[in-house]
């Protein structure tokens, strides 16, 4: 019964706003159309004191005309792998007003093949994707000598 009489205190009851202010022209932004010119622009981002030190999971964001609005590092891990959280992922996804995503992670061992672990983790955030009408269009696994695009091997 004391919560029926408990007086709520609407002051305590955070406000929460959505804004998207962003500094750089969508004109100016780079533009990837094929995975080649994905793993250019993630290799460039990328730390190269880590790439074959750690793991990283990064998230690209991208306007509808496939325009970069931004990279987002979601975790960092190990030697042999990281911890990626889906709700990190999307909601960097949609606080960045981003119309799609390409999901990314390195091997520090410089082994271009996807782990089984790899597979179950872009199905799966391929379909949150779908079901936030925000699509995942690639995983690239980026090592300093090449890259692995899910998508070019059919695997999305």
């Amino acid at each position: 019964m004391e919560a029926l009489n408990q007086v709520i205190n609407l002051n305590q009851v955070a406000e929460i706003t959505l804004g998207y202010a962003p500094k750089v022209k969508s004109s100016q932004r780079p533009k990837v159309g094929c995975s080649r010119q994905v793993y250019e622009v993630l290799y460039s981002f990328w730390d190269k004191d880590s790439l074959e030190l750690s793991e990283h999971f990064q998230v690209m964001l991208l306007n509808r005309a496939n325009r970069v609005l931004g990279i987002c590092t979601i975790s960092k891990g190990g030697t042999a792998g990281t911890v990626v959280d889906a709700k990190l992922v999307f909601g960097a996804a949609l606080k960045g007003a981003a119309q799609s995503i390409i999901i990314s992670h390195n091997h520090p061992s410089g082994n271009l093949l996807p782990s089984e672990q790899d597979k179950r983790l872009t199905a799966n955030l391929v379909k949150i994707g779908k079901a936030l009408d925000l699509p995942v269009l690639d995983h690239i696994i980026v090592t300093a000598d090449g890259y692995y695009s899910f998508a070019d091997e059919g695997e999305l």
